[in-house]
């Protein structure tokens, strides 16, 4: 099954997945109280449907959508409201969000909700009732899984990509819910080829999952025209634009989308949430986690109630008590948290702990103009320049160099002889540049 296209560039970083990916995923406890931001997902916060001191059903919903990017919240335990207030998030700024107090005594079963049927359901139905289930990208990005899957008008989608690459070091989320939850994820899929069209699908993963590569092959029902192929193991792959080039051979032009060259590409995860959420009419209250690193005690894969603080998380896992970093997602493209006080969020997909043992800082020196992260940028784009322009604030000159192109995987950092955090500084510059946009189009609007 192993294929060698792949896409020009990217790096190796050390995997580190042996600690967790051979473990089974396991029911996490449910926190005291759960943590509720109304904006865990990209796109306008959700609108809060209960009151405080209200009590609720596991999956009832606590807040619906806002509008057509936006996605409601649903409760991850049978509980009470204790409180409506603004809750800390991972980007260092309060939202508005719900304090939901957990019974401990109840059963914490999920309540039923409408069942959208595949066979019977038109794709507008079963888009309704992605968004309904608050479903979102749960590969880190959160985008909502229904605006994603809105084919344009003028355009069509062939192939269907299942993304169970996880080229991100340390995370084996997906991994094991391609070996634990197969029979979910080909009913997604069906889900999918009916709302995209799509007459065939392909699910790629890398060589370091090869026993999810035969287990899915293994379990392919007959009526679906689905192929699994391994692709080599590179980082990072498990981008959409790269997975493209490296299954289909197909380029996305800048600034465009997947489905300019016919694909559309979705996370296996995502893909069984669908296959699990959509026949029961459930909302989204739980996703797997890897949580790993040098200063957890117990590592695992572990099914995790949303709004779980993360410091109860840690605690529960015997993290080592002289943290010093820890990170949301993967260490490439996982952000640093600065406040334990926030919470597990539909984008989470891991946690990995370092200890002060682990984390030294090295110095930033001046650019020796070397080319490494030149070879190493999978888009081709130049980080050097863009640094260069970034550390003297031409902001606007960088556009020009392709910097909105960057999906940040922090390939560039990672090579830099002189620990230059490129990709930082292309963060910061994509935000200065779109406040200034948005400035702009106020005034021209005034």
């Amino acid at each position: 099954m192993l294929t060698k296209n792949t896409f020009k560039h990217g790096v190796h970083p050390p995997e580190h997945k042996d600690a967790t990916k051979g473990m089974p995923i396991r029911q996490f406890p449910f926190a005291p109280v759960m943590i509720l931001p109304l904006n865990m997902h990209i796109g306008a916060p959700a609108t809060i449907v209960v009151r405080e001191g209200q009590e609720v059903v596991r999956g009832q919903l606590l807040a619906k959508a806002s509008g057509v990017m936006s996605v409601p919240v649903h409760a991850p335990v049978t509980g009470r409201v204790r409180k409506i207030a603004n809750v800390p998030t991972i980007s260092g700024k309060m939202t508005e969000g719900i304090y939901l107090e957990t019974f401990a005594a109840d059963t914490q079963e999920v309540l039923e909700g409408n069942p959208v049927n595949v066979d019977h359901a038109s794709a507008d139905e079963i888009l309704q009732g992605i968004q309904d289930a608050g479903i979102v990208g749960l590969g880190g990005a959160a985008f909502p899984t229904h605006v994603k899957l809105k084919i344009p008008e003028g355009k069509h989608c062939d192939t269907l990509i299942i993304n169970g690459v996880e080229c991100e070091s340390y995370l084996t989320t997906d991994h094991r819910v391609m070996l634990e939850q197969a029979d979910d994820i080909f009913m997604g899929i069906r889900y999918l080829l009916k709302v995209t069209g799509a007459r065939s699908t392909v699910i790629g993963i890398e060589a370091n999952k090869v026993d999810a590569a035969n287990h899915l092959s293994a379990h392919i029902p007959n009526d679906l025209n689905v192929a699994v192929k391994v692709l080599p193991v590179k980082y990072p792959q498990g981008a959409e634009k790269m997975l493209i080039t490296a299954l289909l051979n197909r380029e996305v032009p800048s600034g465009g989308l997947p489905v300019d060259v016919g694909a559309v590409v979705v996370n296996v995860a995502t893909t069984a949430e669908i296959g699990r959420l959509l026949p029961h009419g459930r909302g989204i209250q739980e996703r797997v986690v890897t949580i790993t690193g040098p200063a957890v005690g117990k590592k695992g894969n572990y099914l995790i109630p949303v709004g779980t603080p993360l410091r109860f998380v840690l605690e529960h896992v015997e993290a080592d008590p002289h943290i010093s970093e820890v990170y949301m997602g993967g260490p490439m493209m996982g952000v640093a948290v600065s406040n334990l006080d926030i919470s597990i969020v539909k984008g989470t997909s891991g946690i990995v702990v370092f200890s002060d043992k682990e984390i030294r800082q090295p110095n930033i020196l001046p650019c020796i103009k070397c080319g490494a992260c030149l070879d190493a940028c999978p888009l081709s784009l130049n980080p050097s320049k863009l640094g260069i322009l970034a550390k003297f604030e031409a902001y606007d000159a960088m556009p020009a160099h392709h910097l909105m192109d960057c999906f940040e995987c922090g390939s560039c950092s990672y090579v830099c002889p002189s620990h230059i955090p490129l990709v930082q500084y292309f963060r910061l510059s994509k935000s200065i540049i779109r406040k200034r946009q948005e400035h702009k189009k106020e005034v021209a609007d005034a």
